[in-house]
């Protein structure tokens, strides 16, 4: 059998414990990357020491092993990237196509977070600012999944964007495009929650010459009272005894059908049976899970 020339990832952030929403969201990257044969990488965005929770990596690791998620390859740590992105932020940098910030946050009070390009033409030297990238005035749009046609214009709704910040670390979209591009990233398979930011990176892509992935956005999961899902409400850790049941809630919010049978499987024996119906289009463009369902 051919190998799939799909590569799909998951990318956690070690700020904390992955969470029920973290489960249905690696375990959809997962099942559309071992649906079709192809491969699945785990690559850890740990590019902002300063919110790292203590001992979260490991856990992540653990969480994912213990749950049947298993990846291939090496796991990619972006804190042992910084040399690649600095040579792209250099490169930008030289070429125009980025300059130095030295606007704080209160001076960009009320611009409701669109920058209004105060620095573009400023000339400021690199130390001490933050790296923005000059965006055109152009409409970027793409075709997801889930989610449908989306389009943003950068200049109107985002702005020149950071690329490394003032204290030196590199931003989360300057660096997910690098990697993505060379891991060979083909699938991206992620959040709802970054769906507007996917615009910019596609910029970036153009501008590298990269390729460009197709995507698939899961919906955030709202409870019934409306609130998000996520580390700072009501999300516990994901338990390693409840790994079975968990699993078979995070397929029923993906809207994938389940057997009863299944409740007393193994882990591995329910993936084995998700990823052979695994239906990307039965996938909501809104989640909401039943409060039974969250515990």
């Amino acid at each position: 059998m051919t190998p799939s020339p799909y590569v799909g990832r998951f990318a956690p952030t070690p700020s904390g414990f992955l969470h029920f929403g973290s489960l249905v969201a690696a375990l959809a990257s997962w099942l559309d990357a071992r649906a079709v044969g192809g491969r699945w990488l785990l690559r850890m965005e740990d590019t902002d020491p300063p919110r790292e929770m203590p001992g979260a990596r490991d856990a992540i690791l653990h969480t994912l092993e213990g749950y049947g998620l298993k990846w291939d390859g090496e796991v990619v740590f972006q804190s042992q990237r910084h040399d690649a992105y600095a040579e792209v932020v250099e490169r930008l940098f030289r070429q125009g196509l980025a300059y130095a910030c030295t606007c704080s946050r209160k001076q960009l009070e009320g611009s409701n977070g669109i920058y209004p390009g105060t620095c573009r033409n400023a000339g400021h030297a690199r130390e001490g600012a933050a790296i923005r990238l000059r965006v055109p005035e152009l409409t970027y749009r793409f075709s997801d999944r889930v989610q449908g046609e989306f389009a943003q214009h950068l200049g109107r709704e985002v702005g020149d964007f950071i690329i490394q910040r003032r204290d030196g670390l590199y931003a989360y979209q300057l660096a997910v495009v690098l990697d993505d591009a060379w891991q060979g990233v083909t699938d991206i398979v992620r959040g709802a929650d970054l769906l507007d930011n996917t615009p910019r990176q596609l910029y970036l892509q153009e501008l590298l010459g990269f390729s460009q992935p197709r995507y698939l956005h899961i919906p955030l999961i709202i409870q019934p009272d409306g609130h998000k899902l996520g580390k700072s409400y009501r999300s516990p850790p994901l338990a390693p005894e409840q790994a079975t049941p968990l699993l078979l809630r995070a397929l029923r919010a993906l809207g994938q059908a389940t057997d009863p049978a299944l409740e007393g499987a193994s882990p591995g024996e329910v993936l084995a049976v998700a990823r052979q119906q695994w239906r990307p289009d039965a996938i909501a463009s809104r989640m909401t899970v039943p409060e039974a369902d969250l515990r």
